[in-house]
Formats: C-alpha cells, structure tokens, sequence
C-alpha cells in the first residue's frame, strides 16, 4: 500500500539527477566538437546536429517532468501494456518502417525519427519486473523461468529481422538482473563459455590442419569438436570412481557443445547482414581491411591514440576536424573525447559512468518494492551494456554493432528511451519511503 505525496520533486535523488544532467551536457558539447560546421558556428543552431541535440535534451526533460508527474503506481498496473505496446511497434516497424543504414528500424515522421527498439528495453524492464516481483513467482520454477526468457526473447526476435544485432545483443545484460533474482552463477559461466566457444568456431573454421600419413586436411571446426570429446572423456574417467552418475552432465553438455558448434554456419551466415560479419571477421583477424569494413574502427584508434595523455584540447581534434572518423557524432562520439581530452579526459568519462551505475545500483537495493529493486537492476544493465560496449567498440575490443553511448551519441531515440529509464527509477525510489512491507 502508498501513500502519495504533494511535492513531486520531495525525495528525489539529487546525486543521479545530477549525473544525468552532467553528463547529458557533457554529451551536448562533444557533438558539437565532433559536427562543428564553420557555417553554422552557433552551438544553438538547429539546422546542425548539435542544435538538434539540445532540443532532444530539453525534450526528454519534459518527458523526465511528465514521468514525475505520474503516479507511480502506473508503472506496475500499465507494465504489460506498456511491454505489448512496444512489441507492436517493433512488428510494426518491419511492415510500415524506414530503411536507413540497411536496417529497417525506424519511424521517420518528418524531421523526426524514432527506433522502438530503444524503447523497447524499457517495456521489457518493467514487464520482467512486474513479472518477477509476484509474490506467486518462484525463479527456481521452470514455468518461471520459462516466461522470464519468453519475455526477454520477443522483442529479440523482431528486432534481430530488423536486422538490429546491437539492440538485440543488448538483452543480454538482462542476465545480470536474473542473477540478482537468483539465476545460478554457473549459468553465467556457461554463457560465458559459449561466447568464447562460439568465437572459436568461427576463427578455427577458417583453418585447415593436415593430418599426418594420410593426404587429408581437417578444418578446425572439427579438430575443436575432437578436442572437446576427448576433454569430456578424460574429466568422465577421472571422475566416475567418485560419482557413477558423472556421465549423464558430461554428456549434455558435449551434446549442447557440438548443437553450438555446428549452429554457429547458420547462425552467423543467415542472422547476421554482410556488414556485420565482415565486422566481426575483421575483429578477430579474419580478414583485414583498414580502408574497408575496418576503416571506423581503424580511425577511430587513431584519433584515441592521438589524444595522448593530455589530449589535444576542446574543438582542437584534427581526426576529428577533417572528418577521418565515420559517424563521430554517434556510435564514435567516444573517439572525439579521446582525441581532445586524452587519457586524463576518458579516464574522467569512464569514471563518471561507473559512478551513475554504482550509484543506480545503489538506489535498487534500498527499495522496499521488489518490482522497483528488479528495474533498478534492469536500468543499470542496461547502462553498463551500452557504456562498456560502445567503448569497446571504438578501441577495438568489440565488433561495430551500432550501440550509442548513452547521453553522448547524437539522436533522439536513445535519449529519450534513457531518460526514461532513469526518471522512471528516480520516481519509484523518490516513492520508497511511502511502501508499506
């Protein structure tokens, strides 16, 4: 049961409204850095990127007002509506949307353009958290766990025909809110596994080892599945003196190796687009070509690295005045910010995202609603997915699969979905005080 309040704002946590608006001018002033036209020098012009952005910012304040305005309790009551309505729009988008980029994932409403896919990460929170706050609900159950991953995998299902690989990979975080709520570490560790298994089966299957005596060449795919039986058969005879019953886990796991090992063709030739498997094959040394597929990521090192410790100073970024970095308003924001701040600056902009997921963390575990502390968790997933990834993505750690840096990267869509977010939780948590246990 709650009790409302009168003062909207009484409450409110000032450290991570802070941080969304420092970082959301942080963000303001690097797009202008990144798109400067000497025609349009004005910060405030609106025909430029960066007049567009400020718009977007003051616009998803309006919306963070109007989310603060609600009564909390209809993000409980309205969650599966809200969840339903986005996975409309995302099937709706592939019969009525926009091509750009060759993904059809967007609205174009004349100036405007909008990705539900963005927002659709917010439906999903709240819709698992509701779910999974019912006090009827039990994650140890298998129907539990079923509609858990139900839930998380629709929206990937739409968004992956879009194609959309970055924002389907992005549920992914999801698993850390599921191992708040008691999902097992080793499922973690499993999936952990199956990222380096599958990574593996790409690189090996581009080898090819010639067996000895016989003219045969084996491909490397097929000495790893060899490897992994002959693994399994060795940890069965060490062990089964100890358990008898040893084999049954050994030998499913060897199945769902081999079913992984021998999906990862299909997967890799019919869900990925071209571009994106020339991507991923360009980061594991596949192929190499710097004037091609890896040309961003290419000069986008380059423009980090020649920030050097101390950077080259605010509008001072030659990469970043003669255009060398593809997209650098967007998904390569992060490359202007090396380039002008340096070490010193990046390190500060790292730091300043691990504070606001500290911190969003924080605010999750004084929540005395169960649903409030599962979207608290769900929000900061999200957060750290799309901080570590585009920074990655940007140093070459991580394949080009278009995920913005939150408050940084030029666009509407991905402001407006944060902003949500975050105004969402700061109304939950400003509303903890009034739940009765």
């Amino acid at each position: 049961m709650r009790r409302s309040k009168k003062n909207i704002f009484e409450d409110v946590d000032l450290i991570l409204l802070g941080l969304f608006l420092f970082l959301s001018l942080l963000g303001w002033f690097n797009i202008y850095a990144a798109s400067y036209n000497e025609n349009a020098p004005s910060i405030f012009d609106f025909s430029q990127n960066y007049g567009k952005q400020l718009v977007w910012i003051l616009s998803s304040l309006i919306l963070g007002f109007i989310v603060m305005l609600a009564d909390e309790r209809i993000f409980e009551q309205f969650s599966y509506f809200i969840y339903g309505l986005f996975i409309f729009l995302l099937v709706l988008v592939l019969v009525a949307g926009s091509e750009i980029k060759g993904s059809k994932s967007w609205f174009v409403i004349g100036p405007i353009s909008l990705q539900p896919a963005e927002f659709a990460k917010y439906g999903t929170a709240l819709a698992l958290s509701r779910y999974l706050s019912n006090a009827n609900v039990a994650f140890k159950e298998l129907k539990t766990r079923f509609v858990t991953f139900a839930l998380l995998l629709l929206p990937c299902v739409f968004i992956v025909l879009q194609p959309d690989p970055g924002s389907t990979l992005v549920y992914v975080s999801f698993v850390f809110v599921l191992y708040r709520e008691g999902l097992s570490g080793n499922v973690l560790l499993i999936l952990f596994f199956a990222a380096i298994l599958f990574i593996l089966t790409l690189f090996l299957k581009q080898s090819f080892i010639q067996l000895p005596i016989i003219d045969f060449q084996l491909n490397g795919k097929y000495i790893l599945i060899l490897s992994l039986v002959v693994i399994g058969s060795i940890v069965w005879l060490l062990l089964k003196n100890f358990n008898k019953k040893i084999w049954r886990p050994i030998v499913l796991g060897l199945i769902i190796c081999l079913g992984l090992i021998l999906s990862v063709d299909y997967i890799f030739d019919n869900v990925f687009a071209d571009r994106h498997r020339n991507r991923i094959n360009e980061l594991l040394g596949i192929i190499s070509d710097p004037q091609g597929t890896g040309y961003n990521q290419h000069q986008s090192k380059i423009a980090i690295g020649s920030g050097g410790f101390w950077g080259k100073g605010y509008m001072q970024g030659t990469q970043t005045k003669f255009n060398f970095v593809p997209e650098q308003s967007t998904d390569f924001i992060f490359c202007t910010v090396g380039e002008e701040w340096g070490f010193i600056g990046s390190l500060l902009i790292i730091i300043l995202f691990l504070v606001l997921i500290i911190r969003i963390i924080m605010i999750a575990e004084r929540q005395r609603s169960r649903m409030s502390r599962i979207y608290g968790y769900s929000v900061a997933s999200i957060f750290f997915f799309h901080f570590a990834i585009n920074i990655a993505m940007t140093i070459g750690l991580a394949p080009v699969i278009g995920i913005p840096l939150p408050f940084f990267s030029y666009g509407g869509s991905s402001l407006w979905a944060f902003a949500i977010l975050l105004f969402t939780l700061l109304k939950l948590d400003s509303q903890r005080k009034y739940v009765l246990q």
